[in-house]
C-alpha cells in the first residue's frame, strides 16, 4: 500500500469515528419504555474496530515518515518544515493585511496613521516563502505516491 492511501484511510476513519461519536450521544438516552434508534454497543463494537485499524495506520505512516529520506531529511523534518513555513505564511500575511489598511482622513487636522514596516518588501519575503511552501507540498506529496508503506 502506498504512503497515500494509507493517509486517505486514516482520514476516512478518523470521520467514521466522529461519526460514531455523534451517533453514540444520539443514542444514550431514550425516554423510559423507548427503545435507542440505533444499537449503542453495536456502534462501540464498530468503534472499537476503527480504533484498532486507525492505531496501527498511524504507527506504521509514522514509522513510514520518519523512515523515508528524500535529500537528507525524512518525511518528518519535511513535514515539520512545511507546517512551520504555513504558519509563518499566515501570521505575516495577516500582518501585511493590517498593516497595510488604509485610513481614511476626513480633514487634514486628524491624526495620520501609516505603516510601520515596508508593505512591498514583506510581500517578496511572503511571495518567496510560500511559492517555497508550494514545492515542498508537492515534494511531500510525490513522496506519498511513490512511497510504499511500511
Amino acid at each position: 500500500m502506498k504512503l497515500a492511501t494509507a493517509l486517505a484511510e486514516r482520514s476516512d476513519i478518523q470521520n467514521r469515528i466522529n461519526t460514531i461519536s455523534v451517533r453514540l450521544d444520539n443514542n444514550a438516552k431514550v425516554q423510559e419504555g423507548d427503545v435507542p434508534a440505533e444499537d449503542p454497543k453495536a456502534l462501540m463494537e464498530e468503534l472499537d474496530r476503527l480504533i484498532v485499524r486507525l492505531e496501527d495506520l498511524v504507527a506504521r505512516i509514522n514509522l513510514t515518515n520518519s523512515g523515508t529520506v528524500y535529500e537528507g531529511k525524512t518525511i518528518t523534518e519535511l513535514l515539520a518544515h512545511r507546517d512551520c513555513l504555513k504558519k509563518k505564511v499566515r501570521v505575516l500575511r495577516d500582518f501585511l493585511n493590517t498593516a497595510s489598511d488604509r485610513v481614511t482622513r476626513m480633514t487634514r487636522t486628524e491624526i495620520k496613521i501609516v505603516s510601520t514596516v515596508p508593505v512591498t518588501e514583506i510581500q517578496k519575503t511572503v511571495d518567496g516563502l510560500a511559492k517555497k511552501l508550494r514545492n515542498v507540498d508537492e515534494k511531500i506529496q510525490e513522496l506519498n505516491w511513490t512511497t510504499e508503506l511500511v
